[in-house]
């Protein structure tokens, strides 16, 4: 079969176009790409593509002539494509062979747990920092979409070619965390009947602060109490932080999430990292001096205003700890970063441009996305108060009501930079109104009915010698195409960073699988259609488990 496994099937129907549309006499514009992809009705193919009509203009010629002679070109192997059809103003509309749905089918069964895999990042060296909460309290639902999120796309690309890497930057160094440990080191003496300041106005007030505060060593925490004001916030703050980053690490883990690195930022000041940047800025021109503040001109790059990178009383700003901290992922040999940040973040994705620009990187390889609020419903009413966190629910406590497997999916069910109202009484649902289980029910049941056949005797069918030509009835056929469609579908969710792309197609692939369930016995009196079934049903049950496992969602085999 000429098409690899390791290649999704547009690559090589867009390869193919391309050779047509070039030995048709027509030239692409430098640069421009062969666009493929699946039609939005049913009947139009299994792929499309409107190529002639971005060449008419340019050809003088009508938009079906050009799609004409393109056809009229065009040459593939009839093992995978029956046939191109010209549609509507002149689209053309690619049909796949029945053979290569069937030859796809067996390379499911083949090899379950590696199908959809390609090669189409080519080893491209991807870091995605995600999550990146303050160690400075409990991990809220913001971050839990944020892990969904961002370990999902990591699986996506390592699935499609791509190296890629998760990590969490550890924000331990600062303001914040000094009120951190003032609000510790107030827990801590309150608790002992010990005299303390009060809690900043801006430091940290939730229930979980005097619990992280009683586990510290009585007296350890009597000796830091006798230093300097200063010197208290720093070590109450570097202990407590500690811990809350332990903390973060099991909720973490708990989820599913298991970071490839967690990167302190105080590494970077204790290494010098922020001087060796800005020396890096000055040197290149783009640091100037005014009110007694070092500044970025970060207009020059195309941010409204300029930034401070060292304050009038010489502590650096985060900029300074940004642009350093990004300096180091790329000097890790990474080709591309992806930041996956909170919607109060708007204003870091053009100053963080600029400055990986003003150091000499191309702003293309660096890439901000911002994943919107999530809003928490019981009985259409909005939930906002936790009781640890007091201001806002800890991931730990939507997990502990949800469980894992809803509330990622849940998560990843719309693109990450749109709203999420997150349904707590659907996502506990056990009935075909819930997407989860309407997925994980569709997998149990596969599973039941391959028990069901080997408890009555049928022998396990033969990938090479089964009758797949009996697979014609609608219903089937809607099914092999969707599973053949698995492979193009991850590369694509990857190469966009849109993990909801995974979701949605497993919704409808159960859904389809339903249909074909309650239309056609699986176990029937004739043996080769019994063995194209079962081998039709054992690779969905394969896809469908594939598909959970890129999203960090198990694939229970009863429910």
């Amino acid at each position: 079969m000429p098409v690899a496994n390791s290649s999704p099937i547009e690559v090589y129907l867009a390869d193919q176009l391309t050779e047509a549309i070039a030995r048709a006499g027509f030239s692409l514009p430098e640069g421009a790409r062969v666009e493929i992809e699946v039609p939005r009705e049913e009947g139009h193919g299994d792929w499309a593509s409107a190529a002639a009509l971005a060449l008419a203009k340019s050809a003088r010629r009508p938009p079906r002539e050009v799609a004409a002679a393109i056809v009229k070109a065009f040459s593939c192997d009839p093992g995978v494509l029956d046939r191109v059809e010209i549609a509507g103003p002149g689209f053309l509309n690619f049909h796949l062979a029945a053979a290569w749905l069937h030859d796809t089918l067996r390379r499911i069964v083949a090899d379950p747990d590696t199908f959809g895999a390609t090669d189409a990042g080519r080893g491209e060296r991807i870091l995605v920092e995600y999550v990146s909460a303050n160690p400075t309290g409990p991990l809220n639902i913001v971050s839990a979409r944020a892990a969904s999120f961002g370990d999902a796309l990591v699986r996506l690309l390592r699935a499609s070619g791509y190296a890629a890497d998760g990590e969490f930057y550890v924000n331990d160094w600062g303001l914040q965390a000094e009120l951190f440990g003032a609000s510790v080191r107030t827990r801590f003496a309150e608790a002992r009947g010990a005299a303390a300041p009060a809690i900043p106005e801006e430091g940290y007030a939730g229930s979980y602060v005097g619990e992280l505060a009683a586990d510290l060593d009585p007296a350890q925490g009597a000796e830091w109490l006798a230093l300097p004001e200063e010197d208290q916030r720093r070590r109450f703050g570097a202990w407590g932080i500690e811990r809350m980053v332990a903390s973060q690490r099991v909720a973490l883990e708990r989820f599913g999430v298991t970071m490839d690195r967690w990167f302190p930022e105080g590494d970077l000041h204790r290494s010098g990292a922020l001087d060796v940047v800005l020396g890096r800025l000055e040197q290149a021109g783009h640091v100037y001096d005014r009110d007694g503040a070092r500044w970025f001109r970060s207009t020059t790059f195309g941010d409204q205003d300029d930034r401070v990178l060292i304050r009038s009383n010489g502590i650096p700003t985060y900029s300074l700890a940004d642009a350093a901290y990004h300096g180091n992922k790329f000097e890790r040999g990474y080709d591309r970063l992806i930041d996956i940040l909170g919607p109060d973040h708007h204003g870091h994705v053009t100053r963080m441009k600029a400055l990986v620009q003003a150091l000499g990187y191309d702003p293309a390889r660096f890439e901000v996305i911002l994943l919107q609020w999530v809003k928490l419903l019981r009985g259409g009413e909005v939930v906002k108060m936790s009781k640890r966190a007091g201001d806002f629910v800890t991931m730990e406590e939507l997990v502990d009501e949800v469980g894992v497997d809803a509330a990622r999916f849940f998560f990843l069910m719309r693109r990450g930079e749109s709203p999420l109202d997150f349904d707590l009484e659907l996502a506990v649902k056990r009935s075909e109104e819930n997407p989860v289980y309407y997925v994980q029910y569709a997998h149990a049941r596969i599973i039941h009915v391959l028990e069901f056949a080997t408890g009555q005797g049928v022998p396990t069918p033969d990938p090479a010698g089964a009758r797949l030509d009996l697979l014609s009835e609608p219903e089937s056929e809607a099914v092999l195409r969707l599973l053949a469609s698995f492979p193009s579908l991850v590369a694509s969710a990857a190469r966009a960073h849109e993990p909801h792309r995974i979701t949605t197609y497993l919704k409808e692939l159960a859904a389809k699988f339903h249909v074909f369930y309650h239309h056609h016995r699986v176990v029937t009196p004739d043996a080769s259609l019994t063995a194209a079934r079962l081998l039709l049903t054992k690779a969905t049950g394969a896809v469908i488990r594939r598909g959970l496992g890129l999203l960090g969602v198990s694939a229970p085999e009863a429910m």
